[in-house]
């Protein structure tokens, strides 16, 4: 399985979540799409749990858990995301990849405009001998923009890169890569609990060769989706999603099944 599969898996899934808290009370799904990250950040008081998994061709699958944190109010933001792969490309290859540790700063919280700058370090928790990581430790930067387009319309805007120094190929030989992505979403609020969604996302990943040479490629997603929440009165809020992400690279088309599923609630 090449670092290139990881890194397009990484940048299609390192989108984080959260409520926009100027629609809370109104009880309106207000997260990011699935694979474009939106730019508010937890209300003080709010944690959130997600988990998604892609499933893809040849019966390979990426499952993500993802828990965001106020730290301790909306301005600074703390989260992790812990990647599982299996891959059948190479050998059948089950295990956890790169973990994310990731630091977000609401820098605009306007009413219809917010930014909110993530970095975040890349740890080399996946065995790159199998081709679950990168073999180093990397970092990584987006900045997401989102913007209300009146009533029933939310956009999301990405851009970033990823830097891994002295990654590895299989066999062990290390290069410096960079990884680049970008990113556009559109939200449509049917009602304040379900939402159809179009997304799409550009992916340029650079992966090590043998002897040290590195190739890229690229890609961009297409995923259309739809979402519903489900809200009590306890403040929990359970969103569930689906979407089919249509994946365009140099060797063709391929179709995937993305699902999601997201608990958000009061800490206490």
């Amino acid at each position: 399985m090449s670092n290139m599969k990881i890194g397009l898996c990484v940048l299609a899934s390192a989108a984080v979540l959260s409520l926009n808290p100027n629609d809370a009370r109104a009880g309106k799904i207000q997260d990011n799409s699935f694979f474009v990250e939106e730019a508010y950040n937890q209300e003080a008081g709010v944690v959130q749990h997600i988990q998604s998994f892609q499933y893809m061709k040849n019966r390979e699958w990426a499952y993500y858990f993802t828990q965001e944190w106020p730290v301790p109010g909306q301005a600074h933001q703390l989260s992790y995301a812990i990647p599982v792969y299996h891959f059948t490309e190479d050998q059948t290859v089950t295990g956890v990849g790169d973990i994310f540790l990731n630091y977000r700063y609401q820098a605009m919280a306007r009413e219809h405009v917010a930014f909110a700058p993530r970095l975040s370090a890349v740890l080399p928790t996946g065995d790159y001998a199998k081709g679950l990581g990168r073999g180093a430790t990397g970092v990584q930067a987006n900045l997401p923009l989102s913007v209300e387009i009146g009533d029933r319309l939310v956009t999301h805007l990405n851009a970033g890169l990823t830097y891994v120094k002295g990654a590895r190929e299989p066999g062990g030989d290390r290069a410096n890569v960079i990884d680049y992505n970008a990113g556009m979403s559109l939200i449509f609020l049917a009602s304040n609990t379900f939402n159809l969604m179009l997304e799409g996302v550009y992916g340029s990943v650079e992966s090590v060769l043998p002897g040290g040479k590195t190739g890229r490629k690229q890609t961009f997603i297409l995923n259309p989706g739809m979402r519903f929440a489900l809200n009590f009165e306890s403040g929990l809020q359970i969103v569930p999603g689906i979407a089919v992400p249509v994946i365009f690279s140099e060797s063709g088309r391929e179709y995937n099944l993305f699902f999601y599923l997201s608990f958000e609630h009061p800490l206490f």
